[in-house]
Parts: C-alpha cells; sequence; structure tokens
C-alpha cells in the first residue's frame, strides 16, 4: 500500500493501519510515554512517602548530627578535666590523689533559695554564693598543698571551667537521649538549633581553662587592668572580701580605686567594698563610676567604648543590688563605663584589641570626673572583673 502526503500534510486515519496493524510513523512516542509515567510514579511515591515517614526521617538525620556533637562535647569536656588534674599535680603537688576530690567538686550545684516571699532574696542568695565560694577554696587548698593564694584562685577558676563544660555535657546528653529514646520531634528539633550556640560557648570554656591553668588575663579583666593603672605606685589597703582600695587625686577630686585582689583569678565583692568606702566617707560621694566588660553585638568591633547610666557589673545580681541599693540611699549618680567584646573573649586570653582599649578608657574615665564633678568631690572608680594575671 502507497500514500501520498500533500503539501497540506493530511494524512487518512485509514492510511495509517497496514494489514490491520499500527505503521510506527513514531518510534520514540512509546519510550517518553514510559519514562513519563515512571516519573510520575515516582514522584508520587515520594510524596506519599514524606508524608508518612518524611518526619522520622528527618529525626533520624539530626539525631546523627547531634550524635556527633555529643561526642566531641565529651572529649572537650575528658580535655579540660585532663588539664585540670595535670595542673593540680605540676601547681599543688598533692601528697594524696586528688580523683576523688575533684570528681565530687566537677558535680557540684546550688540550689537557689525559696522566692515565692522575695524579701530578703538578695542577701540568702549572697550567703549561699559565699558558702560555696568558701567550700570551692578549701576543697582546692586541700588537694594543692604547694599552692599560694594567687595559685589556689587560678586552681578554682579552671575547677569552674571544667565544671561548665561537664554541665553542658551532661545537659545536651540527657535531651539528646531523651529526645532519641521518645522520638520527639520537637525536643530534637529544639536541641538542634540551640547546638551552634552551646559548642561556641563550649569551645570558649575549652580556651578558658588553658588560660586559666597558665594564669594569662583574660577579657574580662579589662576593669581591673585599667583601675590597676590608675593605682600604680599607691598605697593599697585590703577592704571587705578579696577587694583592694587605693587613693588618688585627679584635678582636685579625691578618687578611691577599688578592684579584686590579683593577680590569682578572682572577682571580690564590690558591692561590698563600693558599701564600705560610702560609709567610710558618710555618703559625701558625688559619683560612682564602675567599668567592665561587656557583651557586643554582632558587627561591632572588640575594643570599643561604651558609656551609660546604672551599676556595671553581671553575675547573679547580688553585688549590683548592694551598690544599686547603697546609691539610692545617699542620691549618688552611678555612670557605667563598658569596653564592648564577644562572650568568647571575655574568658578567653585577652586579645590585643582589648588591651589596646585601656589609655581611652583611662582618658575617657578623666574626663567623666572632670564633667560630672568639682574640685573637692570624692568619686569612685570600681573596676569589675575577673582579675587574673592582672597585678595590684
Amino acid at each position: 500500500m502507497t500514500f501520498h502526503v500533500g503539501a497540506d500534510m493530511h494524512i487518512s486515519p485509514i492510511a495509517l493501519f497496514d494489514n490491520g496493524l499500527p505503521l510506527q510513523i513514531l518510534p520514540g512516542l512509546d519510550q517518553k510515554s514510559a519514562l513519563g509515567n515512571l516519573m510520575s510514579v515516582l514522584m508520587y511515591g515520594s510524596f506519599i512517602f514524606f508524608i508518612f515517614f518524611g518526619q522520622k526521617f528527618q529525626v533520624r538525620i539530626m539525631l546523627l548530627e547531634i550524635d556527633g556533637t555529643v561526642k566531641k562535647l565529651e572529649f572537650m569536656k575528658n580535655d579540660a578535666k585532663n588539664l585540670l588534674f595535670k595542673t593540680i599535680k605540676e601547681v599543688g603537688k598533692p601528697t594524696i590523689d586528688p580523683t576523688t576530690t575533684l570528681n565530687r567538686l566537677l558535680e557540684q550545684f546550688l540550689i537557689s533559695p525559696v522566692d515565692m516571699d522575695p524579701a530578703g532574696i538578695v542577701y540568702k542568695f549572697d550567703h549561699l554564693l559565699d558558702v560555696r565560694d568558701t567550700k570551692f577554696k578549701d576543697e582546692v587548698k586541700s588537694i594543692s598543698p604547694a599552692a599560694d593564694d594567687s595559685q589556689v584562685n587560678n586552681l578554682e577558676n579552671l575547677v569552674e571551667g571544667a565544671l561548665s563544660l561537664n554541665t553542658i555535657f551532661r545537659i545536651v546528653r540527657h535531651f539528646y537521649l531523651l529526645g532519641k529514646r521518645t522520638s520527639s520531634f520537637y525536643i530534637i528539633l529544639q536541641l538542634q538549633m540551640i547546638l551552634p550556640l552551646v559548642m561556641q560557648e563550649a569551645d570558649a570554656l575549652v580556651g578558658a581553662c588553658k588560660a586559666f591553668s597558665q594564669g594569662q588575663p583574660i577579657g574580662d579583666g579589662i576593669g581591673p587592668l585599667v583601675v590597676s593603672r590608675l593605682m600604680k605606685d599607691k598605697e593599697k589597703r585590703k577592704v571587705e572580701k578579696d577587694m583592694v582600695v587605693a587613693e588618688t587625686l585627679i584635678e582636685g577630686r579625691k578618687v578611691f580605686l577599688t578592684k579584686a585582689e590579683g593577680p590569682g583569678g578572682n572577682v571580690g565583692k564590690p558591692g561590698d567594698a563600693i558599701r564600705r568606702i560610702v560609709e567610710e566617707q558618710e555618703g559625701k560621694v558625688s559619683m560612682i563610676i564602675m567599668l567592665d566588660a561587656a557583651l557586643k553585638f554582632e558587627g561591632e568591633e572588640s575594643g570599643q567604648i561604651g558609656e551609660g547610666i546604672g551599676a556595671a557589673i553581671g553575675g547573679i545580681g547580688t553585688e549590683r543590688f548592694k551598690i544599686e541599693e547603697e546609691a539610692h540611699k545617699f542620691k549618688i549618680p552611678v555612670y557605667a563605663m563598658i569596653v564592648k567584646q564577644s562572650i568568647q573573649e571575655a574568658i578567653l586570653p585577652m586579645k590585643k584589641s582589648i588591651s589596646d582599649a585601656v589609655d581611652p578608657t583611662l582618658a575617657r574615665i578623666k574626663s567623666l570626673i572632670l564633667e560630672q564633678s568639682k574640685e573637692g568631690d570624692v568619686v569612685i572608680v570600681a573596676g569589675i572583673g575577673n582579675t587574673m594575671g592582672v597585678a595590684q
């Protein structure tokens, strides 16, 4: 059978069959249809699979990622613990095996006082913190007979760093195992979301432990470092717990300088020190300037100086309460000066960009004293922070 195709390209339907069988005019048509059908089946099959099993599949992937992080945290925790043991043996030269005591210290905890009736809770908290601090120092001293007071303070800071890493590891592991056992998508999801921030802090603590073991100044020590420059060659006396004070004159103003006692790792009790100075001066203090490290925002440069109003001091809040109470009682204005840095830089060895802020900060302090006081006034300048590696 033959047929002709004219200019109009018309083909009769009858002409498409020869002896009752279709002619293979388009040989690739059947393969394309089969491929399209296969793709449709795969697409709809994947859609149905992810409807019923997608969340479980995602949970398995997240658990795999978290498992690797937990193992890394365990390694970091053990690394800090080994460094602690090594430093205790090198510096403290214990006469007995310190393992039992150190393991007990690494599991220490603090129970907050009852806050249903908040009246007086600050002093309850303050008492508990004093007891905890004394117990830590006594325990460290008992296994470090060869260490002096500064070294004991540094070792105590090292114990605190190792304890923090141990606590982070235990909390992350707890939620990981809980999420794995219950297959709870939301527990696992929340844990995965905060892990980058947790690991940032853990990495910083590992670096901090190394700094504590060597007694190096850390970023948080910028406040004591600035005040120690003003204290240079001045007579110092101890005031309250772990705090020293010195006097100087700045353009006819009597300035009391206070910081934690160094060069061991110590933050002291600035609230008690400031209250003692104010009471000694019978409330005749014209201004209080507090200098501390402060957390910077992302995008800001480390070492930038900021000024504000209020008590610049971190921690649980007991020392700030004492300062604010005393300032309110005698109507003393409180000025804050901060040196910006990240949370990692605050506990790592002090960077040059932060130490370079000392001279500009001193200039700002003197300028503020001249602007906000007059000759004959009494001024208090307090350097807040860990004074590790910073001499008096």
